[in-house]
């Protein structure tokens, strides 16, 4: 497979929706995973103070002594703060309840909605050798997830298949344009991708009628079925794609990553 991703350093993607719970650490997780099983190197930064993404990793909060915090605030080296997890070829920089007094620590440093953008672009980033970072961003539009889309090329937005799910996208795309004018003029949109999807309930089936007449081409074509495997593996500290494999929600963990390689591919060409 010819890798989209390696030839201009590693393809930064954010995953955020200002609206909580509707499956944007379940969706860094084990797109994460199975980006690895395809064969790219993937780091996953948790930026978001719950610390849900490292959790899921299988990072215990006591092995969590340096974090995003630090890397943030530059006391930290990335040797430092990357962790390797269960899963091969997938790495993580955690994140603790320190993170949430980010936001007045760093309000008063001029270069605020840079650090992750610099931290993520340091000289030894580069022999890292990843060919994909996932930022897990908090639910909210914050000054964290203002850093994350400064730092990355692209947004990937989680929509839950449930009523008002469109309502809240005005503000995250609002914010995306903002940023686009006036830190990151490349930021596009990676795509939205719809999780929890019941097949047999006219609602999701609504709200997917709906998101794709409004977005068109930047929904993805993989749905996220609501899956009792998917809500059951953070338990065991594992992606989805490990704790059954064969599950349906592994399946379209899968097909997300190859859709998402698929769509890099075709703007490469």
């Amino acid at each position: 497979m010819t890798d989209p991703f390696r030839a201009s350093g590693p393809k930064i993607i954010a995953v955020a929706n200002q609206k909580g719970g509707v499956g944007k650490t379940t969706t860094t997780i084990n797109l994460g995973a199975a980006l690895c099983e395809l064969g790219q190197k993937v780091l996953v930064v948790d930026l978001d103070p719950q610390g849900n993404a490292s959790t899921g990793l299988g990072i215990e909060p006591e092995d969590r002594e340096l974090t995003t915090y630090e890397l943030l605030l530059d006391e930290a080296s990335l040797d430092d703060v990357i962790l390797k997890t269960s899963t091969d070829n997938l790495f993580l920089v955690p994140a603790t309840v320190d993170l949430s007094s980010a936001d007045i620590e760093l309000i008063a440093n001029e270069k605020r909605s840079f650090l992750l953008h610099d931290a993520l672009r340091q000289p030894a980033m580069t022999a890292k050798n990843f060919d994909v970072i996932l930022i897990d961003c908090p639910p909210s539009l914050n000054l964290l997830t203002v850093n994350a889309m400064v730092a990355s090329h692209s947004v990937l937005v989680p929509l839950q298949s449930e009523f008002f799910a469109l309502e809240g996208l005005s503000q995250l795309m609002l914010t995306i344009r903002e940023v686009r004018q006036s830190a990151n003029p490349s930021l596009r949109i990676e795509g939205v991708v719809l999780t929890m999807y019941d097949a047999r309930n006219n609602l999701s089936q609504h709200v997917e009628a709906d998101a794709r007449a409004n977005l068109g081409d930047l929904v993805f074509d993989t749905v996220i079925p609501r899956n009792v495997r998917v809500s059951e593996a953070p338990s065991y500290a594992l992606p989805v794609l490990s704790y059954d494999s064969g599950s349906k929600g592994a399946k379209a963990y899968r097909d997300l990553a190859a859709e998402l390689i698929r769509k890099n591919e075709k703007r490469a060409a």
